[in-house]
């Protein structure tokens, strides 16, 4: 199968999303939050980094994630990746054991996911702010609607796109995706909670890049390595 590639931008396909009433109630409500002396994770100019370091004409796999971890220094726009410096979250290191015993690479020392990102992994979360130590604080603010825009944009103008939905919220999120168009695989999420009922090999990473590979699409490396 030959890929069909776009050369559609994010602005091109999501940024209509940005003038319209629920995306500028989010931010009104984010800057409420910080009037009254809250802290909200991630960094405002880090909130949208998924975006910036995956153009749309490159994405090749979307991974879904919740919300950002809410601890401080961690999450930076990235869905399951940490600072460089930040200790890995229990998620991050099931997700690193399924990764060794899949394709057999080592288990890194950092939770910086941003190589895969340039190499068109999308580390989308479906809710892409939090209050610090308030998980799925900022649940139901608007977020959800944003993110479903992106997924739909991507089930559209998009081909030969492979989804890995781990755990029922993701599952739930992208039930519309066209299979005839893209790949879909599905498994438990990698928290230590539910890591054991079948994230654990689940293989996704090799049957991520079987897929990439019959589209003739390049695999995807997913060795961490820090990005210089």
């Amino acid at each position: 199968m030959t890929v069909i590639t776009t050369k559609l931008t994010w602005e091109e396909v999501i940024g209509a999303e940005k003038s319209k009433p629920y995306f500028t109630n989010i931010f009104k409500y984010i800057k409420t939050q910080e009037t009254q002396g809250k802290t909200i994770y991630p960094a405002h100019e880090n909130i949208f980094n998924a975006f910036k370091l995956t153009p749309f004409a490159n994405v090749k796999v979307v991974i879904l994630g919740q919300d950002p971890y809410h601890g401080e220094n961690q999450a930076h726009g990235l869905c399951f990746s940490v600072k460089d410096g930040t200790a890995i979250p229990p998620s991050l290191q099931n997700i690193y054991k399924e990764i060794s015993s899949d394709i057999g690479i080592n288990m890194p020392k950092f939770g910086d996911l941003s190589c895969w990102a340039s190499q068109g992994v999308l580390l989308l979360n479906t809710v892409l702010t939090v209050e610090a130590h308030q998980a799925n604080s900022h649940s139901k603010i608007g977020w959800e609607t944003f993110t479903d825009s992106v997924i739909n944009a991507i089930n559209t103008h998009n081909n030969n796109v492979v989804f890995l939905l781990w755990g029922n919220h993701a599952k739930r999120k992208c039930i519309n995706i066209d299979q005839h168009k893209h790949k879909v695989l599905t498994a438990p999420h990698p928290s230590p909670l539910s890591a054991h009922r079948g994230f654990i090999g689940c293989r996704h990473f090799s049957q991520a890049n079987e897929a990439l590979t019959a589209w003739n699409r390049k695999a995807i490396d997913w060795n961490i390595v820090l990005n210089k």
